[in-house]
């Protein structure tokens, strides 16, 4: 059952099992699994079917720490959420990110990849990714030889492409929609979560329509699922019975944003650098989705070195000091005036149909001639697995937004141990090409910069700050006194209260966290299955 709060403002909206608040990739995923177990669910989603700028101006707010993207434009406001504009590269967190390191302060999950690994290959299936293969034999499901680096100090990963557009979005949703079970309530804002006297259980979600008056959503069990930055500031705002928020009474909600920050580490000096760039290039195989090999830092060096379970990839340039090429500044430009509304999607989509077919068909002769000729140079663009940062939080704004909700602002903040795994990436690569006699790497000049700053170069590429992954904030932990939620993500305290989406990951790895944020999800809802009983 679909419901506009817009248009029946007076809808009845009885008890559901379970209250899910946000459709993006989590929430959907949440509410289409729990609905195929007999549960009642009532999905609640801020905006409409379709983007609308009144409703994505409540996701302004201000960066107030490191240069970060604009909050607006980092993420998207209505049913689909921001997967809708996603590149679909999907991997698994490695085990080692689950594990408590001794040289990465606040490190460690309350489960292990053990505990997600059927979850990952139930997410692995929906998303139609082909045999689930991610660490073995990668060359092989290639068909290129392997490389000969050392794997305890330069390992391999691999990135699966989901190659559906707009999986999340209302047009692949009728299964939702039609579904008996389900209420999916549009234009429903969360303004509060209403906890009760003791600050034991929720009782209820206030939700407001633009324009509108507020209502009142019961259910038995509620679940968060609005997105790292916007998942922290619903539970620091629901302040009327916890002062500090609802789940914060050990000040820990917000705290811990994480990203994977991007930036230069280092130029190639090679004979071959077209050979090296085209090895780990994305590939359009016969059969299955596209697959790309990613090298990540071994986690024999990590350990050594006391850095993190950080990614490199290459890119053909010219020098960088030219500046950005005036057709990549042709398509930011184009790109941030186009309003990511269908019509807009349909154009991102077009864009990047005609720019795989470029890849698969003619990029390659096109990049071998531009690297002969010396017209660019191989240069090293680092992924980085940030370090959790309790002082890294997102925080409530003194500004308020349409409805009269204070806004929520970005502290971000990196460690030094963020870039000292930058330095001992483009170190370790360094030492391999010297020992394979393939050539070396001159570190970029920042690295040497004793301060945790990372600089914002625009010539990096589509992300030049960092992924658009927001990770943390409610983070899972096995103590109240260190995170938010517990291993099965149920806020610390409440009874019936959840969190779902990147905002409980502990550690941030490597991987984009789509795969991991969905079978999280999937997990649960098996949870929420049992709990619920017969």
């Amino acid at each position: 059952m679909l419901i506009d709060l817009r248009k029946t403002p007076e809808a009845t909206l009885p008890p559901s099992d379970v209250c899910i608040v946000g459709a993006g990739a989590a929430g959907i995923t949440l509410a289409r699994a729990l609905a195929a177990q007999g549960r009642s669910v009532c999905l609640l989603e801020s905006g409409g079917l379709d983007f609308e700028q009144a409703t994505q101006d409540l996701y302004r707010g201000a960066n107030v720490a490191m240069p970060y993207y604009d909050l607006e434009e980092s993420r998207l406001r209505f049913f689909g959420g921001t997967v809708s504009i996603w590149g679909g590269r999907c991997a698994l967190l490695d085990p080692i990110d689950f594990e408590t390191r001794d040289w990465v302060p606040h490190s460690g999950w309350p489960i292990d990849r053990g505990d997600l690994d059927p979850y990952y290959r139930r997410a692995h299936d929906l998303f139609e990714l082909g045999p689930f293969n991610y660490e073995h034999d990668i060359w092989g499901m290639l068909g290129i030889p392997p490389e000969d680096f050392d794997p305890d100090r330069i390992a391999t990963g691999l990135w699966r492409f989901d190659e559906a557009n707009e999986r999340f979005t209302a047009r692949s949703a009728r299964d939702l929609i039609d579904s008996p079970s389900i209420r999916i309530v549009l234009h429903a804002n969360a303004v509060k979560l209403q906890a009760d006297a003791e600050a034991q259980r929720i009782t209820h979600v206030v939700v407001q329509p633009l324009g509108g008056t507020a209502r009142e959503v019961p259910a038995a069990q509620f679940v968060v699922a609005c997105g790292a930055i916007e998942n922290a500031r619903l539970l620091l705002a629901s302040d009327d019975v916890e002062p500090g928020g609802v789940g914060n009474r050990h000040d820990q909600v917000g705290r811990f944003f994480m990203e994977h920050p991007c930036g230069r580490i280092g130029k190639v000096d090679t004979p071959q650098p077209f050979a090296l760039w085209a090895a780990f290039q994305k590939r359009f195989m016969r059969s299955g989705p596209p697959l790309a090999p990613v090298l990540r830092l071994g986690e024999a060096t990590q350990r050594r070195e006391q850095a993190l379970n950080s990614v490199m990839t290459f890119k053909l340039q010219r020098d960088p000091k030219h500046g950005v090429a005036m057709g990549n500044k042709l398509y930011h430009r184009l790109k941030h005036s186009i309003a990511p509304n269908k019509r807009g999607r349909a154009l991102d989509h077009a864009y990047r149909g005609l720019r795989a077919w470029l890849h698969r068909e003619v990029r390659g002769t096109i990049e071998r001639m531009r690297a002969r000729s010396g017209r660019t140079g191989l240069y090293l663009i680092v992924r980085g697995e940030q370090a959790p940062n309790p002082e890294s939080r997102v925080l409530l704004s003194a500004e308020r937004d349409a409805l009269g909700n204070r806004r929520a602002d970005l502290a971000w903040r990196l460690s030094e141990v963020d870039k000292h795994t930058a330095q001992v990436l483009a170190e370790a690569f360094d030492g391999e090409l010297r020992r394979l006699g393939r050539g070396s790497v001159t570190p970029s000049a920042w690295l040497s910069d004793p301060s945790p700053q990372w600089p914002v170069d625009p010539t990096v590429g589509n992300h030049p700050i960092a992924g658009y992954h927001h990770m943390g904030g409610t983070r899972m932990s096995a103590d109240p006194t260190g995170g938010v939620v517990d291993a099965d993500c149920k806020v610390h305290g409440y009874a019936n209260l959840y969190v779902a989406g990147s905002s409980v990951f502990a550690t941030s790895g490597w991987a984009n966290p789509t795969l991991t944020i969905v079978a999280l999800a999937l997990r649960l809802a098996d949870h929420l299955d049992g709990r619920l009983g017969h």
